[in-house]
């Protein structure tokens, strides 16, 4: 099912990065990872299905990388990752369409449904 499905995994934590992309290759997708938000942007023409990006990066955080993507016109479902849980950061990701927000540790049940339910919405 998971199949061609491909997941952008952004985060300047090589541990994290490499933890979410094994969750992800383990469930099947196709995974591609960036260490920031500038360089997430510079393989975007790969054209993900999903994008999952860490809040706090960077010279480029999560947060201006999205606003540039949907600037963009790229409608992509987003998963945030962050440690943070301030309501603050909930707000900016409503605002900005995040489909959901991934509290840190990442528990690989929890991302793995996120993941699906943010395809589901997307068909």
């Amino acid at each position: 099912m998971n199949d061609n499905k491909k997941i952008l995994v952004v985060d300047d934590n090589d541990f994290i990065r490499m933890q979410i992309g094994m969750f992800l290759k383990s469930a099947g997708f196709e995974v591609t990872e960036a260490t920031d938000g500038q360089a997430a942007q510079d393989m975007l023409s790969s054209d993900p299905h999903l994008i999952i990006a860490d809040v706090m990066m960077e010279p480029v955080g999560g947060f201006a990388f999205i606003r540039a993507i949907r600037n963009q016109g790229m409608d992509v479902p987003v998963i945030l990752v962050t440690g943070d849980q301030n309501n603050d950061l909930l707000e900016q990701s409503n605002k900005l369409g995040v489909a959901s927000v991934l509290i840190k540790p990442v528990n690989k049940d929890r991302l793995l449904s996120m993941v699906q339910r943010a395809l589901q919405r997307t068909g």
